[in-house]
């Protein structure tokens, strides 16, 4: 997998290598970032979220699917995955972290 972190081209093992010495797990992450970490197949939260082991993950869709299209969902603190749309406090936010 690659990754298009700030405008450089990384194998993802490249950047779970360099972005933890960074601080990536105190929550340095803008959302742009937090989006392409989900298309390379990431696990992603915010630091300021209420609920304890909540994160987001992107479904890209197979051929058995029912969905057509990628879309992302959550884990939520219940235990249940659901859709999951972001909030302008969201899209705003640079607390996001990988999981």
């Amino acid at each position: 997998m690659t990754c298009h972190f700030n405008s450089v081209h990384m194998d993802l093992e490249e950047v779970l290598k360099i972005y933890p010495k960074k601080g990536i797990s105190m929550g340095t992450l803008t959302f742009a970032e937090a989006i392409e970490y989900l298309k390379e197949g990431g696990k992603v939260q915010r630091h300021g979220w209420n609920g304890k082991g909540m994160w987001l993950e992107l479904q890209k869709p197979d051929k058995n699917s029912k969905m057509t299209l990628p879309y992302i969902y959550m884990y939520t603190a219940q235990g249940d995955l659901v859709p999951w749309l972001a909030s302008q406090t969201d899209i705003l936010a640079d607390d996001w972290y990988i999981v």
